[in-house]
């Protein structure tokens, strides 16, 4: 009895262990992501009394010791160009240069967001949108973040139902625009290319179109 007492007590005891240590390997994890990095500590003499560490710009999450230019790169659907536009757009605005995203007041932020969501309203041309002439409404616009990954679905979604080349294409998860798919892009149990068995399938299926070409003869 003393012994299964012991190794009950002893059991919840681990248990506490290991979720103490799943915790620590989590938190552990989490300043690994959200540590700012060396450069980015040398811009501490920049921050204001109302610096922020974390911003947030159209759904995204942003280190506040960014420029607003390096976040804006952070957000899913800016690319490099847009960002260098938009930045040169909120200077125009009012906006200081190289101003970090955590000193912006409220009002700037939401200002920027604006901009990020509505680049073509404030100059932006429309080549450098990632949605123009969009199929359903036929408007030029500008989608990031869930909006975008969502979009993208209903893209797909849209060529499968339509039973187009590209729908089929990518209901098999193959390649849409036309690569070669013999040595790239391959799924399942095939890994390699062995040319002497190929040349080996080539020759047996040779060998057993003949043989059915005699047989024919013969019954003639």
């Amino acid at each position: 009895m003393k012994t299964e007492k012991q190794g009950s007590a002893k059991a919840p005891e681990a248990g506490r262990q290991g979720g103490g240590f799943a915790q620590k390997k989590t938190a552990s994890q989490f300043q690994q992501q959200h540590a700012v990095s060396a450069k980015l500590l040398k811009r501490k003499h920049l921050e204001k009394p109302e610096f922020r560490g974390i911003v947030r710009i159209a759904g995204k999450d942003v280190e506040g010791h960014y420029t607003v230019r390096e976040a804006l790169r952070k957000v899913k659907g800016v690319g490099a160009n847009l960002a260098a536009s938009i930045s040169k757009i909120v200077l125009n605005l009012g906006f200081v240069a190289n101003e970090l995203v955590g000193n912006l007041s409220e009002e700037e932020e939401s200002k920027l967001e604006e901009v990020v969501k509505y680049p073509h309203k404030f100059g932006v041309k429309w080549f450098m949108l990632n949605r123009p002439k969009d199929v359903e409404s036929g408007e030029s616009k500008h989608l990031v973040m869930s909006d975008l990954g969502f979009a993208l679905k209903q893209d797909l979604t849209r060529e499968r139902e339509a039973r187009s080349y590209r729908g089929w294409r990518h209901s098999i998860g193959q390649k849409v625009r036309g690569q070669h798919t013999r040595t790239t892009g391959r799924s399942g149990m095939t890994v390699g290319v062995s040319k002497k068995a190929v040349k080996a399938q080539k020759a047996a299926a040779a060998s057993s179109a003949q043989e059915k070409s005699a047989a024919g003869k013969e019954k003639k």
